[in-house]
């Protein structure tokens, strides 16, 4: 996956079959089922594949309880048949984990039994685990730190964890290795009309200024909270389909929740559910569910949110986080699809919506990760019917996902590369500095860096230490410290010069900042600001 080479595919002036706006979850997804098909497909993406939304997730696999409490049960039907593939397809990423739902009244623990007997019973073959009723001792040994006074027992179930980004990345793989076009850091800027019909994109490429025509027959807008921009390019009059929700994570040490068992909390304040989840040797707690305003690339935790979840995750555990434990703190947006009747956005459905304009251009929106290969492989049937494209059937049920590998796990902090680490072993074996960590308190190396500059088209500090790796989200103040020598690996395979490698540093050092407990917004306006204007002063480690 070489980007010179995507960049000359996608300008050969040949004519597309399917043109995809936007290389997030559905996005990339669209494009496997598309390529998997034998269409010719091109997706472009403004930033980087899963910058936004889908890079920001609560890192699960799941049909969704929350939703089953809500009475949804079709949609948790095919989340929970989704789920399963997920795991099939790409084991390598998508593994089970133990959640326990604490009992602290009488009522819960048949209350939340009887529900979580129900999901077990709608995930059918598909299934994680069974779920059962835990007694006071053994949800302590699950849950060593759990709140232990007026604690009544637990109810244990399954569900599914996984790396977004580096799902996303791999999803990339999967449709090049299906002949899909796909560039970062392109963007479309006007839609090509022929006859009143979309035929097309005009784009530009971020990195050279160069301008693109891009043809098509047929074209999917699949850019999530970014929807209704796209959708205004084809029709300056559009109302809005797309009503933007925040949810934000707080990640702590470990020592917060050891163990490999989740927490689930059922109820909060404001009536979602909550979750303490070990991942990557952290635990991120999450989510908020905040409408906003605006729509942001680069979105900001407000104060009011991780307020909010340093105040349940403190009745819940033993050890009281405060904010000076959080490693970092990010924000995602969801793409939800308005709906006049929901008082507020938590009670918006998470269902997909596929909607094509009156010039025939296709915009597909809401829906979850989970679901992101149904979403794709509707928007396909409906796209390829818009081009007069020969009917194919769908293969993407049982299509293995690049670096399929089914005892991935025994990589250690290497396993969400899957087979892809033997390549990443011959990096580090012709250099050995290459295999040593670039910090003490993160597991990443040079030859991951490397690897990711030469084989999953990584441009910027940011997507290395973001996305290719989850290093902001562990720990924003250590991957601040390793940024100057990312840099420099990354400059001396991309031939770039000392002023590339300070430019980098310094964008990466401003965007950084914005994840520390200090760069927290107190108000949506503030969170318009970039990450340097918003923070007065930030500990730079690099004084």
């Amino acid at each position: 996956m070489k980007r010179d080479e995507m960049i000359e595919r996608a300008a050969s002036g040949r004519k597309w079959d399917l043109l995809i706006i936007g290389g997030g979850a559905t996005g990339l997804g669209t494009a496997i089922e598309s390529a998997s098909r034998g269409y010719e497909t091109l997706l472009i993406e403004q930033g980087d594949f899963s910058q936004g939304t889908s890079s920001r997730s609560t890192k699960l696999v799941h049909g969704g309880v929350r939703y089953l409490q809500q009475g949804n049960v079709s949609l948790v039907l095919e989340a929970l048949k989704e789920r399963g593939r997920m795991r099939r397809n790409a084991p390598h990423l998508v593994h089970n984990l133990p959640f326990v739902v604490p009992n602290y009244d009488w009522w819960e623990g048949p209350f939340y039994g009887i529900g979580l007997k129900l999901y077990d019973m709608l995930a059918g073959k598909h299934g994680f685990g069974r779920s059962k009723s835990l007694s006071r001792e053994k949800t302590l040994e699950r849950l060593p730190t759990i709140e232990t006074r007026g604690l009544r027992g637990g109810v244990i179930y399954y569900d599914g964890q996984f790396d977004d980004a580096r799902l996303a990345i791999h999803m990339a793989l999967t449709a090049a290795d299906q002949g899909a076009a796909l560039v970062n850091y392109i963007k479309a800027v006007a839609l090509v009309k022929k006859n009143g019909v979309v035929a097309g994109v005009h784009a530009a490429d971020l990195e050279t200024g160069k301008k693109y025509t891009l043809h098509a027959k047929a074209v999917i807008n699949a850019t999530g909270v970014f929807a209704d921009a796209v959708r205004r390019m084809d029709d300056p009059a559009a109302a809005d389909m797309i009503a933007p929700s925040q949810g934000v994570h707080i990640v702590l040490d470990r020592s917060f929740l050891p163990g490999d068992t989740a927490i689930l909390v059922p109820h909060t304040d404001d009536g979602r559910v909550l979750f303490a989840i070990p991942w990557h040797g952290r635990v991120v707690v999450g989510t908020t569910d905040t409408p906003v305003k605006r729509v942001l690339l680069e979105p900001c935790p407000l104060a009011s949110e991780v307020e909010f979840l340093l105040e349940h995750a403190a009745r819940y555990l033993t050890k009281d986080p405060a904010k000076s434990d959080i490693l970092s703190a990010f924000a995602g947006l969801r793409p939800l699809v308005s709906t006049p009747e929901a008082q507020n956005t938590a009670a918006i459905s998470r269902d997909h919506t596929i909607h094509i304009s009156n010039s025939g251009l296709l915009t597909i929106a809401g829906g979850k990760w989970t679901t992101y290969r149904k979403m794709a492989e509707d928007a396909v049937d409906q796209a390829a019917v818009l081009a007069q494209l020969e009917e194919r059937p769908s293969v993407t049920q049982t299509l293995n996902i690049h670096g399929f590998h089914q005892h991935a796990d025994r990589f250690g902090s290497l396993q969400v590369y899957g087979s892809d680490v033997y390549g990443l072993r011959k990096i580090a074996a012709a250099d050995p500095l290459l295999a040593q960590t670039l910090h003490p308190k993160l597991s990443i190396t040079g030859a991951e860096v490397v690897w990711a500059v030469r084989h999953e088209m990584a441009r910027r500090v940011e997507d290395v230490l973001a996305r290719r790796t989850r290093a902001l989200l562990l720990d924003a103040a250590a991957s601040m410290e390793i940024a100057p020598q990312v840099a420099q690996l990354m400059a001396r395979e991309m031939q770039r010069n000392g002023d590339w490698q300070r430019a980098q540093v310094a964008d990466y050092l401003q965007l950084a900042a914005g994840y520390l407990p200090a760069g927290i917004c107190r108000t949506e306006d503030e969170a318009c600001r970039e990450p340097g204007q918003r923070i007065r002063t930030v500990q730079n480690p690099l004084r």
